[in-house]
């Protein structure tokens, strides 16, 4: 499998064995247990049931939330700063609107032009080449013919 390079005898490998060195569990010592006495001792209240029970226990302060911080007053003119501001983009915004909107209906104004002009001129070039294209032809009023066959032959 390796190559042989002792020229005819078996290559000797030394094998160096490793073994884990196991970490010692850590001791577990019990806290001692030491009653600890409240700094002042609670009222014990008792109350009376409408029904005659006395139910008497320790009275317990409700939880207080914490006091919130005062909010530093804001200044007029920073409000009025921040109103202007939002007035000006309104603005801007609403000529930009404006100026996009009046675009496009002067590109749609101009389209209907061109598309009247497109189908008047194909209405006048229809009846310009229609006439030239039929030259020798005879035109008949059917209605005088009628009127006359029937006034001849009636």
């Amino acid at each position: 499998m390796y190559p042989n390079h002792t020229h005819g005898q078996p290559a000797q490998r030394a094998v160096e064995v490793h073994h884990p060195t196991p970490i010692p569990p850590p001791v577990v010592q019990a806290a001692p247990v030491v009653p600890v006495q409240p700094g002042t001792v609670p009222a014990v209240a008792s109350i009376v049931l409408p029904d005659g029970r006395v139910v008497t226990g320790y009275a317990i302060d409700p939880a207080r939330p914490e006091p919130v911080a005062a909010k530093p007053p804001v200044s007029r003119a920073a409000v009025n700063v921040a109103l202007g501001g939002v007035g000006f983009l309104a603005v801007c915004g609403g000529l930009l609107l404006l100026t996009s909107f009046i675009a496009a209906l002067t590109a749609f104004i101009g389209q209907l032009i061109i598309l009247a002009a497109v189908i008047f001129g194909g209405w006048i070039a229809v009846q310009v080449l229609g006439t030239s294209g039929s030259k020798g032809g005879t035109t008949v009023n059917i209605r005088r013919a009628v009127f006359k066959r029937n006034h001849f032959h009636g």
